[in-house]
This record gives C-alpha cells, structure tokens and sequence, in this order.
C-alpha cells in the first residue's frame, strides 16, 4: 500500500520575524507616542509631521544600526570560539572526546555508544568542531549576511510602522481630529500586529494582540498627558 510521505512543517524565518517584530513594534509605537504628544501642545500638523518624520529617519537608522552590530557581534563571538575549539581538537583531542562523550551521555547514550560516536568524530575534525560549538556552546553558526539583512529588515519595519500613526496628520489639517484617527490606526494596526506576532512566536494571539496594543496605547496616553502639562 502506498503510503503518504511525511512531511513536517517548521518555521525557518525566526531571525526574520524576530527582526520585523524588533523594527515594527518601536515603529509603531515611538513615533505614536512622539506624534500624541506634538499634538497635545501644537495644534498645527506641520509640526507634528515634521517631528515625526525626523523620528522615524533617525529611529530607523538607529534601530538598524543596532541590529547590524548586535549581529556582527554574535558572528564576532562565534568566531572567536569556534578558533578556541579548533585549538582544543589540536592540542587535547583526548580532553575533547571526553567532553563529546559526556554531552552524549546527558541525551541518553550508553557510554560506549559514547565513545564510539566521539572516535568517528575524531576523524572528522571540522564536524567534530561543528559538533562542540551546537552541542557543548550552544551556539549555531551565522548566516555572513545576516548583518546587513538584520540592519535592512529593523529599519525598514520601524519605518513602515512609524508612518501609520503619521499619515492621519498628512491627510487631515486639524491636529485634533488627526490625533482621534492617529489612535485609532494606530490601535487597530498594534492589534492586528500583536495578533499576528504571537501566532509565528507560538505564543496566545489574542493574549499578544491585547499586550502590544495596550502597551503603545499607554505610551501615547503618557505622551500626550505629558506634553499637555508642561505646556
């Protein structure tokens, strides 16, 4: 009888998603926040625009910026350890097998079904290294271009974020009457993006949908009480 072919469905992107949800919930929220707050103390929308559109400039870069190096100092890292392991597997190859041994041993293996699996590794010294850096460090190898792409993918979900609480304020020349739309875009996309956050991160969607609205909501509503007591 022929039978069905097994196929098993992962999520790959996680570093993508981790990035979109770094970029797009700051975007969302601190120009949000920025624009609530102009509004409480201008009631011209030039003001407001022009001080959002500078935060978002200066925010996506800076969130990009710190994305790029977050990620050239996990390659950084990687490096620098997987050249500590190499030199181990040279200089104390018996120390090494011995550690191979023992993480085996933590999933369930007998210890000559151990060392049978360290001494087939100890002729295969690249994936003997590879092994030590997943199994014993913890640590998977970076994608090269995972920098660039991180620092790419951050700024550009911060500045798609940051123009949806902005447009109201494009299109409407009241600076009160754009700040009731602002929240409520803005509400409404924190939502949906919350939603859609905790369905790819395994976590309760509505649960997430609520948490990320409310947060941006408080921000703004602090924002706003602020500026209006100052001024």
């Amino acid at each position: 009888m022929p039978q069905t072919p097994h196929i098993e469905h992962h999520f790959m992107g996680s570093e993508i998603v981790r990035d979109v949800v770094i970029g797009m919930s700051d975007g969302l929220t601190v120009p949000f926040a920025l624009a609530a707050g102009l509004s409480g103390i201008a009631n011209s929308t030039k003001i407001v625009i022009t001080g959002g559109l500078a935060e978002i400039a200066a925010g996506s870069i800076a969130m990009g910026l710190g994305g790029y190096l977050a990620a050239r100092s996990d390659a950084e890292h990687y490096a620098k350890e997987q050249a500590i392991e190499q030199q181990e597997v040279e200089t104390i190859p018996d120390v090494e097998a011995e550690e191979v041994a023992q993480v085996l041993l933590t999933y369930g293996l007998e210890k000559d079904q151990s060392a049978l699996v360290a001494n087939a590794l100890r002729q295969r010294p690249s994936a003997w290294i590879d092994f030590m850096m997943r199994f014993e460090l913890g640590l998977e190898k970076p994608n090269p271009k995972r920098a660039l792409t991180s620092a790419l993918t951050i700024g550009l979900s911060y500045i798609a974020g940051g123009f949806i609480p902005l447009t109201p304020y494009m299109l409407i020349h009241n600076a009160g009457t754009a700040l009731v739309f602002s929240v409520v875009f803005t509400l409404v996309a924190l939502f949906i993006f919350g939603y859609v956050k905790g369905r790819f991160t395994g976590t309760r969607p509505v649960r997430s949908a609520m948490q990320t609205a409310l947060i941006g909501g408080l921000a703004a509503a602090a924002a706003y009480g602020l500026a209006k007591l100052i001024s």
